[in-house]
């Protein structure tokens, strides 16, 4: 068990944990940080967390286990604002949806407090944020990878498995160069697909009336679209280059089914139909052969 948890960011996924740990008997107190602080009275009132503190340095102070929980373009910030409270041995874990650039800040604020920190990216959310929506069981079952450095404590690493496993997760190890290049295509471009695809059949004329006649497919499709716009915006630039280099592939994949309808190319566009529908059919999510190291 854990004395103390700090959160750092009492939203969503932070609220989640805080939460999650608490159902499961894992810390025996909780103290929390966000910028507003409706947020944390919010939290206190929820029982999301025990005690709120004014600064993020003070909700690491005395803790054994701090969960950062802000958009990944923040964390250079909250690093630097938490250094001097991180003391040896405390588990120090994110939960944002890139780690190359949070790697990178980490590296050039943290320097030797890097031991503590074990980058994680739980696969678990919901298309509506804030505390309000934070649930004790979001993470059960899902996945949640992490992604450790040369330099972080093997001890906290498995320290980290073992919190994340006991509130229900299936813990996954990699790079965070693979957990970006991975995220990008099976994540970050559907999302960027959504929002434009979205904008494109509401920017026209008819825009509107097409919506009164979509039906399940449609729902099914643009279902992430209502993502939170503020997270998505961070996450797409932090993991540009990845992102664009799956859009890329996407456009020579349209390119193909466009080059065969123009020709009236029967046989090749059925082929290249039944490629992605044999492929789908015989997918299951979370059923393969290991992450890449």
């Amino acid at each position: 068990m854990f004395k103390q948890l700090g959160v750092i960011g009492c939203g969503l996924m932070g609220g989640s944990f805080a939460l999650a740990l608490k159902r499961a008997g894992l810390v025996q107190r909780v103290v929390g940080y966000s910028k507003s602080p409706s947020t944390v009275e919010r939290a206190k009132r929820m029982g999301v967390v025990d005690i709120g503190a004014e600064s993020a340095l003070l909700a690491v102070s005395g803790s054994d286990i701090v969960l950062i929980s802000v958009p990944v373009a923040a964390s250079e910030a909250t690093f630097k604002a938490i250094r001097h409270g991180v003391e040896p041995g405390v588990l120090v874990m994110d939960v944002g949806s890139t780690k190359r650039e949070v790697v990178d800040a980490a590296r050039r604020v943290l320097k030797e407090r890097l031991t503590s920190f074990v980058p994680a990216h739980p696969i678990a959310g919901k298309e509506v944020a804030g505390v309000d929506h934070a649930d004790s069981q979001l993470y059960q079952g899902k996945q949640v990878i992490l992604t450790p450095l040369a330099q972080t404590d093997p001890v906290l690493v498995q320290k980290a498995t073992d919190v994340w496993a006991a509130i229900g997760c299936q813990v996954l190890r990699m790079t965070p160069e693979n957990h970006d290049t991975a995220f990008a295509a099976v994540s970050h471009l559907p999302h960027m697909l959504a929002f434009a695809y979205f904008n494109a059949v509401m920017s026209q004329p008819a825009g509107r009336e097409f919506l009164s006649l979509a039906g399940p497919g449609f729902r099914d499709f643009t279902r992430i679209s209502a993502s939170d716009p503020t997270v998505w915006r961070d996450i797409l630039l932090s993991n540009r280059e990845e992102v664009i280099k799956q859009s890329q592939r996407l456009r020579h994949a349209l390119d193909a089914f466009e080059h065969v309808m123009r020709s009236g190319n029967q046989e090749a566009l059925e082929d290249l139909i039944r490629t992605a529908s044999d492929g789908r059919a015989g997918w299951q999510m979370n059923a393969r052969p290991g992450p890449p190291r």
